[in-house]
C-alpha cells in the first residue's frame, strides 16, 4: 500500500500503481469527470499515470491553472492530428499551452500553405476527432527507438529535440491516429474538448532563429463548453477595443521607435504625467510606512552581480557586458544588489531595523524579441522597488504590511479580483535553479504561508517557481473585463544577506544577518500603465488623467473668459486646456470625448455673465451649470482622495 496526502492534509492508503483518476473515482464519480490532470509531489502528471510510491497529490480540474494548461496542450495535439489528416506529411516542432490562454503549434507543411478558410475546416475536423473520445496514451521510449522512429519519418525537428534528451527522459503520446514526441502531461481523453476556435495563423522561425526555416504557427483556444467559448470571444472583442497599444497611441501615452530599439518605450507628455502621479502615490504611501528613498546607478561592475548570484542564475536575461579599463560593467537588471551595498555602507544595529529602502529604479532586461509585447514585456522598466531589512521576529509584521499596501492600491484602482501566487522551490533543483539551503527554504516558505493565512488573503501555492534566493508571492489581478495580469511581487531573501556579508548588531551584542524582503506593489510603470489602459479603457479617473479639464468656448468671443477659467484651474493645480479651435461646439465635445478627458467646461454668453461653467462629465453627459469656485473645490477633493470615478 502507498500513502496519498491531499492538499488539506488528509491521508489515505491505496494500492501501489493507482492513478489520480482512480483516486478521484474513489471520492466521487462527479469529481472524476472533472479531473484533467494531477499534481504529484509538485509535478503535473497525467491523471492516468500510475503512482507507485507515497506522494502528495492534488487533483487538477478546469478551475486550476495547471488543469487549463494541460487541457490546452492536449488540444494542440488534437489540432495536430487534424492538420496531419488534411496535410499528409506535415511535421511538427512544439505545441505549448499559452500563459494567457489557448495554445499554438509550429508546423512545417512541406511547401503547402494554409489559409483563414482552412481554419474552419480544421475546427470541424477537430470537433469530429474530439467526439471520438480517444485516450491520450503515454509511452516511455528508449532513445535509440525514438531516433529510429523519427529518422524513418525524416523529421529533423523531433530529432533535434531528441538530441538534447537522455534515455529515461523520452516519452511518446498517442491519441487516435496521431503520435508525437512529448513530455506531457495530457488530459485522459479528447472527449472533454467541447468547444474549439482556431484564432490566428502566423509565421515563426524554427527555434526563434531568423537563419532557420519559417514554420507555420496556428493559434487556437478550446473550452469544456460552448458557453465558455462564447464568453471568451466576447471578452476578446472587448479587449481589442481596450488594447493598451492602440489606446496608448491614440491618447499620446507612449510610442516605440525602431531607431531607439525594440522593447524600449518612449513616454510622451501624457504618459509622463501618469508616471508622475503613480510615483506621487507610491512616495506618499512609502513615506507614511517609514521607507527611506535612495537612488542608484544604471550600471555596476561584474563583481557585484557575481556576489549577488544574478550572473550565474539570471545572465540570460541581462544585457551583455561593456568592458572599460579591463573591467566588465553590466546594465542594471535589478535594484537589490545596489540597495544591499547601501545597507552595508554604515554600521547597523537592531535599533535600525526594520530598514526600508525604496527607489523607483530603472532596470534593463534582455527579453527575447518574440516575447516583447507593448508595455507588458519591455527591455527598459521603471520599478516601484524597495527592500526591507529585518530580523526574523519582525518578518511577519513587515511582510503583512507589504500585503496591506497591495490591498490599499487595489481599493484605489478598483481592482476587485486578485489572488496571491505563493511560489515555492523544487527540492530536486537545489544548487542549480535554487540556493542550496533546504532548511531555510522550508522555514521561510512556512513563514510566508502563515502570514497569508492569518491575513485571510486568497492565495494558491505554485511549486518550482520561487526566486533563486527564496520563496515569493506573485500578485495576479484581473481587469474589469476579466483579463488576468501579473502585477507585482513580494519576495523573501535568505541568501543575499550572507552573500553580501550584511550584518547588524543584535540585542545580545553579537552580529546577525538580516532577512530581506523584496517588494514592488505597483510593479513597473510599463506593465501597470498597460494594465490601467485596459482596465479603464483609457478613461482614467480624474486624479490620474493626463488632462483633467477641457474648456470649450462656444465661439472666439468667449476665449478671454475661457482663459480666465484656465488660470483659475491651473492655480488650483488642476490640469486644464482651452480648445481655441474655430470649430463648432458639437465637434469640440466629440473630439474631447474621444480623448477621454474627465471633465468639459462649456462656456458661452450665459456662463460668462453668471461666472459659471456648463459641466459635462465623461460617460455621464451634461451635469448642468455650476459655479466655478464650487466646481474647483469639487475637483480638488476628487483629486485629493483619488476617487476611482
Amino acid at each position: 500500500m502507498i500513502r496519498i496526502t491531499f492538499p488539506d492534509g488528509a491521508v489515505r492508503e491505496y494500492q501501489e500503481g493507482i492513478t489520480a483518476l482512480e483516486i478521484a473515482k474513489s471520492i466521487s464519480e462527479g469529481l472524476a469527470r472533472k479531473v484533467l490532470a494531477a499534481s504529484v509531489n509538485g509535478q503535473v502528471w497525467d491523471a492516468t499515470r500510475p503512482i507507485n510510491e507515497d506522494a502528495t497529490v492534488k487533483l487538477l480540474t478546469w478551475d486550476d491553472k495547471d488543469g487549463k494548461a494541460t487541457f490546452w496542450h492536449s488540444s494542440a495535439h488534437l489540432m495536430a492530428e487534424a492538420v496531419e489528416s488534411m496535410f499528409p506529411g506535415a511535421r511538427f516542432w512544439v505545441g505549448p499551452a499559452l500563459d494567457n490562454g489557448g495554445f499554438y503549434y509550429d508546423i512545417d507543411l512541406g511547401g503547402s500553405s494554409i489559409t483563414e478558410e482552412d481554419l474552419a475546416k480544421l475546427e470541424k475536423k477537430m470537433n469530429e476527432l474530439a467526439k471520438q473520445n480517444n485516450q491520450y496514451v503515454r509511452k516511455a521510449m528508449p532513445k535509440a527507438e525514438a531516433v529510429s522512429y523519427f529518422t524513418e519519418k525524416g523529421d529533423e525537428y523531433k530529432l533535434d529535440l531528441i538530441s538534447n534528451l537522455n534515455d529515461g527522459e523520452i516519452t511518446f503520446y498517442t491519441q487516435g491516429n496521431f503520435t508525437d514526441l512529448c513530455r506531457g502531461p495530457h488530459i485522459p481523453s479528447t472527449g472533454p474538448i467541447k468547444a474549439i476556435k482556431l484564432t490566428n495563423i502566423a509565421g515563426a522561425y524554427w527555434k526563434n532563429d531568423s537563419s532557420n526555416k519559417m514554420l507555420t504557427r496556428i493559434y487556437g483556444i478550446t473550452f469544456p463548453s460552448q458557453k465558455e467559448l462564447d464568453e471568451h470571444i466576447q471578452m476578446l472583442e472587448e479587449a481589442k477595443k481596450r488594447d493598451h497599444r492602440k489606446l496608448g497611441k491614440e491618447l499620446g501615452i507612449f510610442t516605440m521607435d525602431d531607431d531607439v530599439g525594440p522593447g524600449l518605450p518612449l513616454w510622451m507628455p501624457n504618459g509622463t504625467i501618469i508616471i508622475e502621479e503613480l510615483e506621487k502615490l507610491a512616495k506618499e504611501s512609502e513615506q507614511a510606512a517609514g521607507y527611506k528613498r535612495v537612488v542608484t546607478p544604471h550600471i555596476a561592475k561584474e563583481s557585484m552581480y557575481l556576489t549577488s548570484g544574478h550572473l550565474p542564475y539570471y545572465q540570460d536575461s541581462m544585457y551583455p557586458p561593456m568592458e572599460l579599463d579591463g573591467t566588465k560593467y553590466y546594465l542594471k537588471a535589478m535594484n537589490c544588489p545596489h540597495h544591499h551595498k547601501i545597507f552595508a555602507a554604515e554600521p547597523r544595529s537592531y535599533k535600525d531595523l526594520p530598514l526600508r529602502l525604496a527607489e523607483y529604479g530603472t532596470c534593463y532586461r534582455y527579453e527575447q524579441s518574440g516575447e516583447l509585447f507593448g508595455l507588458m514585456r519591455v527591455r527598459c522598466l521603471h520599478m516601484n522597488d524597495a527592500h526591507i531589512y529585518c530580523s526574523r521576529e519582525q518578518f511577519a509584521a513587515e511582510f503583512r504590511a507589504v500585503n496591506d499596501m497591495y490591498l490599499k492600491y487595489f481599493n484605489i484602482f478598483g481592482i476587485d479580483k486578485y489572488v496571491m501566487r505563493l511560489s515555492l522551490h523544487e527540492p530536486s533543483k537545489l544548487g542549480q535553479k535554487y540556493i542550496n539551503e533546504p532548511e531555510l527554504w522550508l522555514e521561510t516558505e512556512e513563514m510566508v504561508r502563515q502570514v497569508l493565512k492569518e491575513s485571510n488573503i486568497p492565495y494558491v501555492e505554485v511549486p518550482d517557481e520561487g526566486a533563486f534566493y527564496g520563496p515569493k508571492i506573485d500578485v495576479q489581478i484581473w481587469s474589469t473585463i476579466g483579463r488576468e495580469f501579473t502585477l507585482a511581487t513580494n519576495q523573501v531573501d535568505f541568501a543575499q544577506g550572507k552573500r553580501f556579508q550584511l550584518e547588524y548588531t543584535g540585542t545580545d551584542n553579537t552580529p546577525s544577518t538580516p532577512l530581506i524582503i523584496h517588494r514592488a506593489p505597483l510593479g513597473t510603470h510599463e506593465r501597470f500603465i498597460g494594465f490601467l489602459l485596459e482596465h479603464y479603457a483609457g478613461k482614467f479617473p480624474t486624479w490620474l488623467a493626463p488632462l483633467q479639464v477641457k474648456i470649450l468656448p462656444i465661439s472666439d468671443k468667449f476665449l478671454p473668459y475661457a482663459n480666465t477659467l484656465l488660470e483659475s484651474l491651473k492655480n488650483a493645480d488642476i490640469r486644464a486646456e482651452v480648445d481655441d479651435r474655430n470649430e463648432k461646439i458639437g465637434k469640440k465635445i466629440r473630439d474631447t470625448e474621444l480623448m477621454k478627458v474627465p471633465y468639459m467646461f462649456v462656456v458661452g454668453e450665459k456662463e460668462m455673465n453668471e461666472n459659471k461653467v456648463s459641466v459635462r462629465r465623461q460617460g455621464k453627459g451634461d451635469l448642468g451649470a455650476m459655479d466655478i469656485e464650487t466646481m474647483i473645490n469639487q475637483l480638488r477633493q476628487e483629486i485629493k482622495t483619488r476617487k476611482s470615478e
